[in-house]
């Protein structure tokens, strides 16, 4: 099993930055592909981004494209979504999630196994 854990949500403006964290333990050398999707109030859960365990291959929305970078820290088990020119469209729950497959599609939220419980983010206009 692997426990995820977010932080780094909060208030900020349009225009300003945020960046996310997402803790990973237990098994985590059992994970693949670390992803970041978000929900807004009244609206599915959509993908953002996500990178590849081993050999940091990431992948963006293309709303996010130019503005957010994902990296991680393999010594820390943590991945950091860097959010810069935020709108106030990108307020929303961010969950971190775990796949555990090599599946080739990053974006489908069915092949994520793994779960943290969200943080918020809010951009004021």
């Amino acid at each position: 099993q692997v426990q995820l854990v977010e932080s780094g949500g909060g208030l900020v403006q349009a225009g300003g930055s945020l960046r996310l964290s997402c803790l990973a333990s237990g098994r985590t050398d059992s994970v693949y592909t670390m992803g970041w999707f978000r929900q807004a109030p009244g609206k599915e859960r959509e993908f953002v981004s996500a990178i590849r365990w081993r050999d940091s291959d990431t992948y963006y929305t293309n709303s996010v494209k130019g503005r957010f970078t994902l990296s991680r820290d393999n010594a820390k088990n943590t991945v950091y979504l860097q959010m810069n020119s935020l709108k106030p469209e990108d307020t929303a729950v961010y969950y971190c999630a775990g796949d555990r497959e090599p599946h080739a599609t990053v974006d489908a939220q069915h092949f994520y196994d793994y779960w943290g419980r969200g943080t918020q983010v809010t951009v004021s206009s």
